[in-house]
C-alpha cells in the first residue's frame, strides 16, 4: 500500500511538472521539442537536489552596487553565499567591476544567478558611460514599430555584454496623467493601442535576442500622482475605467510570450478592499486578477522592496513574506532575506502557504533560467566594456530613432526644410545646452544666434528658430516652459516667421500658445542624438513622420502629425 501511496505521489508530481512546462510563459525562438524535454528533465532533476532553503533563496533577488564601497558588496557576498539567493539587480555604476563580481558570484552560487538591471533607455539608466537610448514616451512617437524591436535588439546586445539576463523593461502603463512624477517619459504615450504595439516591439527585440523582458507595472501607474519611490499612490478608476485603460496593455501582452511581469507598489480600491494594501502584496490582485483573471503564467516579481511605498508600511523580511504570500515568484530588491525565508517557512509550516506554491514559483524560475542559457554560464570579460557600451554603432540606431519620432504639429507657412540659401535666426531658450544642434544647423554659416535679450534687434518678418531646450539629464526632469520663455515666444511671433523646436516632453507645450507660430517640431529630448537628428530633418535629410504619443490638451490630440518627405512634402490632416 505504501509503494502505491509513492507511485501516486510521483505521478501526480509529475503530472504538475509536465502541465507547467508545457504552459511555460517564455520560450527560446524556434525551440525544439527535444530540448523542451531536456529543459523539462533540467527542471525537474534540479529542483529534486535543492534544500527546502535553497528552493526559499530562488525567490530572492539583492542588489548589487559599486557605489557604496567594499563593506556592501562584502554584504552582498555573504547573501549570495549564505542565503543562497536566485539572483541580482544591477545598479550604479562600474560596469568592469560589476562583471567581476558577477563573475565571482555565478562561481560560488550552486544554481547560477538570474542578472537583472533598469534598462529601458539602455543600460545607461544605471551605467553612465553607456550609450543612452531614447526613452518610451520618444519611442511612442515613431510609426514604424519595427524599429522599435530593432533598438530593443541593440540593448540586448548590451545587456549580454554587462551579463545581464533579464532587462526589467518596458513600462506599459498608459500615461494619461500629465502630471506623473515617476512614469512620464518611462510611457510609450496616453493611448492603448500604441503602447500594446510599443511595447510588444520592444519585448520581442529583447527576447528574440534572449534577454528575458518584464511589463510593467502592473495594474497600471500611469493616472497618478506620486511617486511610488516615495508614498503608496492611489489608483481609484473603476472596474470599467480600469479594464479599458490601465489593464488593457497587460491583458492584449499577456498571451505574447513575454516572460516577466512587475507588480507596482500602487492602492487600487477596485480590486483590493483593504484600504492601504499595495498591489504588490494583494493577493486579490496578484493571484485573483494576474493569474487567475488573466491566466499569465510567466514569472511574477514586485518592485523594489526598498521603495518607501511598501517600505514606509512594513517591516523588511516581513514585506517579503506578503509578497510571497500574495502570488509573487521573485522579491525584487529584498532588504532582509534572511528573514523574509524564515517568515516564508513560518508560514508554510503553519498552513497559510502551500509547499505546492514553492515548486510553481522555483520551476518557473529554473525553467527560465535554463532557457536562458544559464545553465552554460560564460564568465564575462570586462576589458573594453564602456567602449563597447557606448560607440558608432549606437549613435547610429539612436539617431534613427531620434530622426523617425520627430513629430511636426504645425507648418503653415511651408518653412521646413531649412532653404541654404536663407539667412536665419537662432533662439535658444530654457536651460539645458544647445550647441550641438546649432552647430549642425549651421554648416553653411546662415544661421545668427541672438540671446533672448537680443531679440529686438532681429528684422521684422525674419525667419526665426526657437529652441526649447529642457534638462533631459534625468526621465523626471520638469518639462514646463517657463513665462519668460513663453512670452519670448509670443513676441517673436507678433512680427517674425517662427520654427519653434521642442527638445523635450511634448507636454512642454500643453501651456503655451502655439496659434501664432507657423511651425511646431517636438524632438522630445534634448541630447546630442536628438538634434542631430534634429537638424538632419530641418535640412530635408530625413523624413519626418511621427505622431504625438499623448494627449496635450484639447488641441494637440495624440495621433497628430504632418508626414514631410526628405524630397518631397506630404501634408496630413491634423485629427480632430
Amino acid at each position: 500500500m505504501k509503494n502505491i501511496k509513492i507511485k501516486a505521489s510521483f505521478f501526480t508530481t509529475a503530472f504538475l511538472c509536465f502541465n507547467f512546462i508545457a504552459n511555460a510563459q517564455y520560450h527560446p525562438k524556434n525551440i525544439s521539442p527535444a530540448e523542451t524535454q531536456k529543459a523539462n528533465q533540467w527542471v525537474e532533476k534540479t529542483y529534486q537536489t535543492l534544500s527546502q532553503d535553497e528552493k526559499l533563496g530562488q525567490l530572492f533577488i539583492v542588489a548589487l552596487y559599486t557605489n557604496k564601497g567594499e563593506d556592501y558588496i562584502n554584504n552582498v557576498r555573504n547573501i549570495v553565499v549564505n542565503d543562497k539567493i536566485g539572483g541580482l539587480i544591477l545598479m550604479q555604476d562600474d560596469a568592469a567591476r560589476e562583471i567581476n563580481l558577477v563573475n565571482e558570484f555565478q562561481q560560488k552560487a550552486k544554481i547560477p544567478l538570474m542578472i537583472g538591471m533598469d534598462a529601458e533607455w539602455g543600460v545607461y539608466q544605471r551605467i553612465a558611460a553607456a550609450h543612452k537610448f531614447p526613452w518610451a514616451l520618444t519611442l511612442g512617437a515613431i510609426q514604424d514599430k519595427n524599429l522599435i524591436t530593432e533598438m530593443a535588439a541593440k540593448i540586448a546586445e548590451d545587456c549580454k555584454r554587462m551579463g545581464v539576463n533579464w532587462d526589467f523593461a518596458p513600462v506599459v502603463d498608459v500615461n494619461t496623467n500629465p502630471n506623473n512624477p515617476i512614469i512620464g517619459n518611462r510611457s510609450f504615450g496616453s493611448e492603448v493601442s500604441n503602447v500594446i504595439s510599443s511595447a510588444l516591439a520592444y519585448s520581442n527585440g529583447l527576447q528574440n535576442n534572449n534577454i528575458l523582458a518584464a511589463i510593467k507595472h502592473f495594474p497600471g501607474h500611469g493616472d497618478t500622482d506620486q511617486d511610488s519611490h516615495l508614498d503608496l499612490p492611489v489608483v481609484s478608476h473603476s472596474l470599467k475605467r480600469l479594464n479599458e485603460v490601465e489593464l488593457a496593455p497587460f491583458k492584449a501582452l499577456m498571451d505574447k510570450g513575454i516572460g516577466g511581469v512587475m507588480v507596482a507598489h500602487l492602492y487600487v480600491p477596485a480590486f483590493e478592499k483593504k484600504e492601504g494594501v499595495p498591489a504588490s502584496i494583494s493577493k486579490n490582485i496578484i493571484t485573483g486578477v494576474l493569474k487567475e483573471q488573466l491566466g499569465y503564467k510567466g514569472l511574477i516579481i514586485t518592485d523594489a522592496l526598498n521603495m518607501g511605498a511598501v517600505a514606509n508600511r512594513f517591516k523588511a523580511g516581513e514585506l517579503d513574506a506578503l509578497a510571497f504570500e500574495a502570488g509573487n515568484d521573485i522579491m525584487l530588491f529584498s532588504q532582509d532575506v534572511a528573514t523574509g525565508k524564515k517568515l516564508i517557512q513560518q508560514a508554510i509550516d503553519k498552513g497559510q502557504i502551500p509547499q505546492q506554491r514553492v515548486e510553481e514559483s522555483v520551476k518557473k524560475i529554473l525553467l527560465t533560467k535554463y532557457y536562458l542559457g544559464l545553465t552554460q554560464y560564460t564568465p564575462g570579460n570586462p576589458a573594453n566594456i564602456n567602449e563597447d557600451l557606448n560607440n558608432s554603432t549606437h549613435s547610429e540606431i539612436v539617431q534613427k530613432m531620434y530622426a523617425n519620432a520627430l513629430t511636426l504639429i504645425k507648418d503653415d507657412k511651408k518653412m521646413l526644410p531649412l532653404n541654404c540659401k536663407e539667412t536665419y535666426y537662432y533662439v535658444p531658450l530654457e536651460e539645458a545646452p544647445y550647441q550641438t544642434f546649432l552647430d549642425q544647423l549651421n554648416l553653411n554659416n546662415t544661421i545668427i544666434v541672438k540671446k533672448a535679450s537680443e531679440i529686438s534687434t532681429i528684422p521684422a518678418n525674419s525667419k526665426v528658430i526657437v529652441g526649447f531646450h529642457k534638462d533631459n539629464s534625468s526621465a523626471y526632469k520638469p518639462y514646463l516652459i517657463s513665462a519668460e520663455s513663453k512670452k519670448i515666444l509670443g513676441d517673436l511671433s507678433k512680427n517674425q516667421n517662427v520654427i519653434l523646436n521642442v527638445f523635450g516632453s511634448a507636454y512642454a507645450l500643453k501651456d503655451v500658445d502655439i496659434s501664432s507660430v507657423s511651425t511646431v517640431l517636438v524632438s522630445y529630448e534634448n541630447n546630442d542624438d536628438s538634434m542631430i537628428a534634429t537638424a538632419k530633418a530641418f535640412s530635408g535629410q530625413t523624413k519626418i513622420w511621427g505622431k504625438l504619443p499623448v494627449l496635450v490638451n484639447e488641441r494637440l490630440k495624440a495621433g497628430i502629425g504632418l508626414e514631410l518627405n526628405s524630397s518631397s512634402r506630404i501634408d496630413l490632416p491634423l485629427k480632430n
